[in-house]
């Protein structure tokens, strides 16, 4: 890929990118780490606006400060409270002290 120099145009930084057979285009490694378009799932939106300008824009299947939610861990430990609930393995509480109470209780017996 042949990058010329970067430029602010007054809206960030611009790259020249080459563009290879078949349309293809590489996004330099900078960009694509900056807009979090190396995760999993990431998406450029191509618009080609009425005064000739062509523009991507990056998209994530999840807002990037929300990726941790959608990490198999965390997956996982959501399934595990949803069968908690489905199985009625909850318990509720009308006031905090009440709960502070269920979580004394719960330490007196270990």
């Amino acid at each position: 890929m042949a990058t010329g120099p970067k430029a602010d145009r007054g809206t960030g930084n611009a790259a020249f990118v080459a563009l290879q057979r078949r349309g293809v285009i590489a996004i330099p490694a900078d960009m694509r780490k900056r807009h979090h378009l190396d995760e999993p799932g990431a998406q450029v939106e191509l618009v080609e606006r009425g005064d000739g300008v062509i523009e991507l824009r990056p998209h994530l299947p999840h807002p990037a400060d929300q990726q941790w939610f959608w990490t198999e861990r965390w997956q996982r430990m959501e399934r595990e409270a949803d069968e908690d609930v489905a199985s009625g393995r909850v318990s509720t509480h009308e006031s905090g002290e009440d709960f502070l109470a269920h979580l004394d209780g719960l330490g007196a017996e270990s």
